[in-house]
């Protein structure tokens, strides 16, 4: 089997067999990559790589896994991007016990606006 060298963000120069190590092909624009658990701290390692690069690699016997991107990488996005402010509100929202309907009034603003108007008419019929 064929002998592999490559590097570990951690450990520097490693060794390894063309088993420990599989090239991923992206089918959507045929970039290459490959990824290996590294033979001394066994942590994943994932690195870009050349046509020429994971044409060798392939010839020496390494497994070939391909991919696609995501189908939601192409749907229409609306509005900002999410951020970190944004997630930890949303995980603070998700510990209370009236999450649900916090949520729902938040993404249906006109529907809570709705539901007032609609008792407040209720509430003046019944007083007429």
């Amino acid at each position: 089997m064929t002998t592999i060298r490559a590097q570990c963000p951690t450990c520097g120069d490693v060794r390894m067999t063309s088993a420990d190590v599989t090239v991923r092909i992206c089918s959507d624009d045929d970039s290459g990559s490959y990824w290996f658990r590294c033979p001394a701290c066994v942590g994943p390692v994932s690195r870009a790589a050349s046509p020429r690069v994971v044409e060798l690699l392939v010839s020496s016997g390494v497994r070939i896994e391909m991919w696609r991107a995501p189908a939601e990488l192409d749907e229409p996005h609306y509005g900002p991007p999410l951020t970190f402010d944004d997630l930890l509100e949303f995980h603070e929202l998700l510990a209370t016990d009236d999450w649900r309907d916090d949520l729902s009034r938040s993404c249906h603003p006109s529907m809570e606006s709705e539901r007032r108007r609609r008792a407040a008419d209720a509430d003046w019929q019944g007083h007429g």
